[in-house]
C-alpha cells in the first residue's frame, strides 16, 4: 500500500491531474469513479489506484472485483488518494489509461455521418457535455480546433460520464480546411449563427450533416462561418440572445436524431 504523497507514482498523477502537457506526452488521461472503471475498455486501462474503503466496496461487487484482478491495481491509504484526486467528494478509484487516436475516416464512416464541429469552447464541462449528448443523440464524432479545451482534462472526462470512450473525435489545427473538406465528401454543414435567417427545424439533417458550433463568448469566427453552407438559428423568446453552447448543441443533435429516427437504416 502507498502511504505516502512523495512517493513518485503520487506525484506523476498529480501532475497529470493539473497539467495537459505533461498527459499530452506520457499519452494517458485519468478517470475516476467507480462507474467510468467499470465502462473503461480495459485494453486501455494502464494502472488503477484504490483507497482502502473503496477496495472494501470493490469485494462487494463480483463484476468489479473480477475487473480488478484482469487490470490488477495499487491500494492507497485515504490521505494519498484523496491528494491523487481531482474531486471533493472522492469515490476511492482512479485508472489511467492510454489515449486514442482516431482519423477521419472513422469518423465519416456510414452512409450519412452526423458530426459536431467545435471551435474555441473553453468550458471543459460544455465540451463533457457535448461528448455525452452525442453518444445519446447517435453522432458519429466530434471535430474540435485546437484551442479547444482539452478533452482529456479530469472536468470534461468526468462530465462526458463514460461517452469519452465510446464517441471518436479528432482535434485539428486547420479547422476551416477540415470543414471545406467535410463539403467536398457531400457533409452539409451549419453554423448556429446570429446572422442566420432560418429555423434550426426548417432544415433536413437526413443526409450527412455537421453542426459548427462557436466559443461561448464570441461565437464563431467569421472565417469558419463562411465556410459553412447554411446559416441557422435557433427561435429567442424574451431579451435573451442566444444558448449556452451545450445547449445549442443538444438542440441541433437531436433534431437531427428525430428527423433520422425512421429515415436512415443502419451503416
Amino acid at each position: 500500500m502507498i502511504t505516502s504523497i512523495t512517493n513518485p507514482r503520487v506525484k506523476q498523477i498529480v501532475q497529470w491531474q493539473t497539467k495537459a502537457r505533461e498527459r499530452r506526452d506520457a499519452g494517458v488521461y485519468l478517470a475516476e469513479g467507480f462507474k467510468m472503471y467499470e465502462e473503461a475498455p480495459e485494453e486501455d486501462i494502464r494502472e488503477v489506484f484504490l483507497s482502502e474503503e473503496a477496495l472494501k466496496k470493490a469485494e462487494e461487487s463480483t463484476g468489479i472485483r473480477e475487473k480488478l484482478d484482469r487490470t490488477g491495481y495499487e491500494t492507497v491509504s485515504g490521505g494519498v488518494f484523496r491528494k491523487m484526486s481531482d474531486t471533493q467528494t472522492p469515490q476511492g478509484i482512479l485508472c489511467v489509461l492510454g489515449r486514442r487516436e482516431y482519423g477521419m475516416e472513422q469518423l465519416l464512416a456510414g452512409r450519412a455521418p452526423l458530426l459536431i464541429v467545435l471551435e474555441g469552447l473553453q468550458d471543459p464541462g460544455n465540451l463533457g457535455t457535448i461528448v455525452r449528448t452525442g453518444e445519446g443523440a447517435g453522432v458519429s464524432g466530434i471535430i474540435m480546433s485546437a484551442d479547444t479545451a482539452d478533452i482529456y482534462n479530469p472536468k470534461t472526462i468526468r462530465a462526458t460520464m463514460g461517452s469519452i470512450f465510446r464517441v471518436p473525435f479528432l482535434c485539428t489545427e486547420h479547422l476551416e480546411e477540415t470543414v471545406l473538406q467535410l463539403r467536398q465528401k457531400g457533409i452539409r454543414t451549419y453554423a448556429a449563427h446570429l446572422g442566420g435567417e432560418k429555423s434550426y427545424d426548417a432544415f433536413s439533417y437526413r443526409e450527412g450533416t455537421a453542426f459548427l458550433i462557436g466559443n461561448e463568448g464570441r461565437g464563431l469566427t467569421e472565417g469558419l462561418a463562411a465556410a459553412a453552407d447554411e446559416y441557422l438559428k435557433i427561435p429567442m423568446e424574451g431579451r435573451v440572445e442566444s444558448l449556452n453552447a451545450a445547449v445549442t448543441a443538444s438542440l441541433l443533435m437531436y433534431e437531427a436524431h428525430r428527423q433520422r429516427r425512421w429515415t436512415v437504416p443502419p451503416a
